[in-house]
């Protein structure tokens, strides 16, 4: 730094480097299909961006492509690695060693000088105008175990040194240095430049700001021009890999020796361009003046300089780093990496604050393994849940596997295999890092009363069902009958469960987000994990959260008990008949649904939400979160409700989860054999009464409305 009135000398941080496992990968099956014991220097390709976040300085990358293919021996970069912004080629160079001995006797530094050399070269003849990315050259030696999947790597970024150093003045934020008007006008033009897919890989550039036009992005070749434009400021950009606010990143340090060589100036403004969610960001961007005082003996400099340029491990050491992928190489790690793949790039730009850890932990019961219930797996899969129970009582027919994702013709024959069976083993097909269980049960129902021989089982189906309940995160209701969601919803009110409904018509669905049971908190609380509700639930009084605006479930709008819906029907009736699109919408939706109400900071006690509700920009990042969505296939139509929850209601009301309390299993038992139970004991009987006491003029020609499948 300064003493006295000196000017500060420029400091640069450091380039890192980023290997995916994929690189590793394709270096082995290179190694043992096509180089052999040959260890000659392989040709590769690195890729970096610009910093895209305050926090976080973007590394320089290897992938599989970076390796040339099996069966050419140059190095590959195809038309999708150009023209994209993040994805900027460093050409580079691997000595991979047959033994760690040959790894750790390598004369590194002149491997370093030799490649510095060829910056230097091309600085000299000009090569760097028609491609500026030989400015980034870069280094790897390393030496793979493949016996123990192990693999020793050192990288070098090599940088020509200035001696003495440059000194820097005005280094700031770009939004500070340049005047508002530039501000709009750089930001724009860079903007611009990013769309722009011929030269969106270059990753060094001219900013041209004229006082009467635009600012502009040029190449470096265009500089001259430039500078005959009177009143015309010239900056030398480039993509600015580091994040810190004080010191611009390695690429900067070629790139000067390259400006005062070329052009011979002794003061040099620099644009450290970095961006936000891919956009240009003034705020965290840099702009700087680089100053040297030797120029005439730099202009006219023939031998090489000094080079520096081995990265520090992880200590803060130079020294190689070693990787071991012996837990990874086989194919069910594979499939793991890949299928988190679209998650972790949907965290690099649209949703940094996507939590995967709750997501993977997360434990899901799905009630229903049909046509919403394969749907409804698939989609927890797809976004990183991992942990899944099916329950289902029925057997894979003939007309399931067209319209039920899990199940193929081989499930159907032979009588069928237990659909909760072959859903479990086909998820495991699908994905087999999935730790999926399947409960082969039929779930005890209002309005179909038991036999005492069959009482005990019963029973026994009831305690298997709360036991499950209480061991998991979420419940999902996907079942075909309204009866069959009663006892679940019960036993998630009671627990506080995270509910969700879906529900299909034939061509209309139902997705919704069950309340907070009525013994839970009525404020809001706010939640880390799916069950990590205030133990305060259980000291909170049922008279207090009565007052409270708790959302309703799926029983709530119902002014009857549910009754049996399948004796007396015609196959047409007993069958769910809905159009096909309508399951995968719904159980999107239902899908969609959990995970907003995971990223809730409320979760399970967030209130229901519209469009309308987050004009004021406190928007989750997942968008709103709503309580019902309601939609028609035949009008292409969607909307969103909310229902508050009922005292009366057969499920989830203080007085039924209660009784439910004093009575147990007695209480669910007398609900299952006596159809009127629940309306009387929540005062639905009276309400009826109460009704049929007035007199209505109804229509006699009106008919009552055909049901094809669940209600909704």
């Amino acid at each position: 730094m300064d003493q006295g009135n000196e000017e500060p000398i420029l400091q640069f941080a450091p380039l890192q480097s980023s290997v995916d496992e994929g690189f590793w990968h394709r270096l082995s099956s290179l190694k043992l299909n096509k180089l052999g014991i040959d260890e000659s220097p392989i040709p590769v390709t690195g890729f970096y961006a610009p910093c895209s976040h305050h926090q976080v300085s973007n590394h320089l990358t290897l992938l599989s492509e970076s390796l040339p293919s099996e069966s050419s021996e140059q190095s590959i970069v195809s038309p999708l690695n150009r023209g994209n912004r993040n994805r900027c080629p460093v050409p580079g160079i691997l000595y991979n060693t047959n033994t760690l001995e040959g790894f750790q006797a390598l004369d590194k530094q002149s491997l370093l000088k030799a490649e510095a050399k060829k910056i230097w070269e091309a600085v000299l003849s000009g090569e760097i105008e028609n491609d500026v990315s030989l400015l980034l050259r870069f280094l790897v030696v390393s030496f793979a175990d493949l016996k123990k999947w192990s693999f020793h790597y050192w990288f070098a970024f090599p940088a020509l040194t200035l001696d003495p150093p440059a000194t820097v003045v005005n280094l700031k934020p770009a939004a500070q240095w340049f005047s508002s008007q530039e501000v709009e006008s750089v930001t724009t033009a860079c903007n611009d430049w990013r769309d722009t897919c011929s030269t969106t890989d270059v990753p060094f550039f001219l900013v041209s700001i004229s006082p009467n036009s635009p600012a502009t992005i040029k190449h470096l070749s265009e500089f001259e021009a430039c500078q005959r434009v009177n009143g015309n400021k010239v900056l030398f950009g480039f993509y600015d890999p580091c994040h810190l606010p004080n010191n611009p990143g390695w690429p900067l340090r070629n790139y000067l020796w390259y400006i005062f060589r070329k052009w011979g100036l002794q003061k040099v403004a620099f644009f450290c361009y970095r961006e936000n969610r891919g956009f240009a960001d003034l705020e965290l961007s840099l702009v700087g003046e680089a100053s040297i005082s030797n120029i005439e003996e730099l202009k006219y400099h023939q031998n090489m300089p000094n080079v520096v340029g081995w990265e520090v491990n992880n200590r803060g050491k130079k020294g190689s780093r070693c990787i071991s992928l012996a837990k990874t190489m086989d194919p069910t790690r594979l499939a793991i990496e890949a299928a988190d793949l679209n998650l972790k790039l949907m965290r690099w730009r649209q949703l940094p604050s996507l939590n995967l850890n709750v997501l993977s932990s997360t434990r899901c019961l799905l009630l229903g393994a049909g046509t919403l219930g394969c749907q409804v797996a698939r989609m927890l899969m797809a976004w990183g849940v991992r942990k899944i129970t099916l329950l289902d009582s029925g057997k894979v027919s003939m007309s399931n596997p067209l319209r039920q994702s899990l199940y193929t013709l081989d499930d159907c024959l032979n009588g069928g295999e237990l659909k909760a069976v072959a859903a479990v083993k086909s998820l495991s097909r699908i994905f087999p890092a999935v730790e999926a269980e399947s409960v082969v049960m039929a779930i005890p129902m209002p309005g179909h009363p038991v036999t005492s021989q069959e009482q005990n089982s019963v029973l026994d189906d009831c305690k298997h069902l709360r036991d499950l309940i209480d061991s998991h995160d979420v419940i999902f209701l996907l079942t075909d009958t309204r009866e069959s969601r009663w006892l679940p919803t019960l036993f998630c009110a009671n627990s506080n469960k995270i509910t969700i409904t879906a529900a299909l018509g034939f061509d209309s669905f139902l997705v919704m987000r069950h309340g907070a049971g009525p013994l839970s908190p009525s404020r809001e609380i706010k939640v880390e994990s799916p069950n990590e509700l205030s133990a305060e639930i259980g000291h909170v009084s049922i008279t207090d959260n009565v007052r409270s605006q708790r959302l309703g479930c799926y029983f709530c709008n119902d002014v009857v008990a549910p009754v049996d819906s399948t004796s007396n029907r015609t196959l047409d009736q007993q069958c769910t008949v809905t159009r096909p699109g309508l399951a995968p919408i719904a159980s999107a939706l239902a899908v969609e649904l959990l995970v907003g109400i995971l990223h809730h900071p409320s979760g399970i006690l967030a209130k229901a939400e519209f469009a309308s509700s987050h004009d004021s920009g406190d928007e989750q990042p997942l968008g709103i979160l709503p309580h019902q969505v309601r939609g028609s296939i035949s009008q292409f139509s969607q909307m969103i409700l909310v229902g508050q929850a009922s005292t009366s209601c057969t499920a989830c009301s203080p007085i039924v989860v209660s009784e439910y309390r004093k009575r147990g299993l007695d209480f669910i038992l007398e609900a299952i054999n006596h159809p009127t139970y629940l309306e009387d004991l929540t005062g639905l009987t009276e309400l009826m009464k109460s009704a049929g006491s007035y007199e209505l003029d109804w229509d006699n020609d009106s008919g009552d409305e055909d049901d094809d499948c669940v209600e909704i």
